[in-house]
């Protein structure tokens, strides 16, 4: 891209972009399944974007924090009824390049409808693994130390802009999901993933597949996993080991793309709603 530079200002914009994009979409689904006077989600939603605009292009960090707590109290005061019981579903995969953090697709659509909590995955948590990749991480420190420092700024700002966030969530009384702490989960993908895939797309594919079952949301949908893993044969098989490790685990494969169809799409998603709804009586 010509006269495009990555620079410590504008990763620091990118970091900003992302964490309320991942706010938002925290809260946007959790309110939007539990509302009682159904539109204050949307209403408050479209205000935050307007202003994470802004927020994004010119704040100063204190600006920035207080904008945390301010979003999160004001998606606070929507009146829900938590009294429902509705499965929570976490989606990985395609999801995370098209759709994520400003936008739904036609999965969480039929999703809501057929009664989800949708969950989407932590995008903050895709970058900082990235950026904490040994092997990618290495070896930016022996070919390129400008760039090496730039990703240690970036993980530098993300730790520091989590703290607030991880601070404001837990103040809610919503029981929103924490950012995802997607080095802590490392081993285990190590342990479900072969050598060949440890990096990249299927590391984090798998990480959050894990990340959802251990915050008791077993019941996941992957929109088409096997396009960021090497062949059909290996995604099957992380999908199998994982239902192996975990017997709880309710993971429907989706690939929903132009040549599938749609009704065969919902019907597995309704299944999994079918397993999701006995699994909570």
């Amino acid at each position: 891209m010509p006269g495009f530079k990555l620079t410590p200002k504008l990763i620091d914009k990118l970091i900003k972009a992302v964490l309320l994009g991942d706010l938002l979409q925290k809260m946007l689904h959790k309110n939007r399944a539990y509302e009682i006077h159904k539109g204050d989600t949307d209403k408050v939603f479209n205000t935050w974007m307007e202003k994470s605009k802004k927020l994004v292009t010119n704040c100063t960090n204190k600006e920035f924090k207080q904008a945390i707590y301010d979003m999160v109290n004001d998606f606070e005061e929507i009146e829900v009824d938590m009294s429902k019981l509705k499965p929570k579903v976490g989606i990985v995969g395609e999801i995370l390049i098209k759709y994520h953090p400003f936008g739904n697709n036609k999965v969480v659509d039929i999703l809501e409808e057929e009664g989800a909590e949708v969950v989407l995955p932590d995008f903050m948590g895709f970058i900082k693994f990235m950026a904490t990749n040994k092997i990618t991480l290495n070896k930016l420190l022996n070919s390129n130390k400008l760039s090496a420092t730039i990703s240690k700024i970036a993980l530098d700002l993300i730790d520091l802009m989590e703290k607030d966030t991880k601070l404001a969530l837990s103040k809610s009384s919503k029981n929103y999901l924490p950012p995802c702490d997607i080095l802590h989960l490392e081993d285990k993908v190590k342990d479900i993933l072969s050598i060949g895939n440890q990096t990249g797309e299927g590391w984090f594919l798998t990480a959050e597949m894990v990340e959802y079952i251990e915050n008791d949301i077993p019941n996941i949908v992957c929109v088409q996993p096997f396009a960021c893993l090497p062949n059909h044969v290996v995604g099957k098989g992380v999908i199998k080991t994982i239902r192996s490790k975990f017997p709880m685990a309710n993971i429907t494969p989706i690939d929903y793309d132009p040549g599938a169809s749609e009704t065969n799409q919902s019907n597995r998603i309704k299944l999994l709603m079918t397993v999701a709804r006995d699994n909570l009586k």
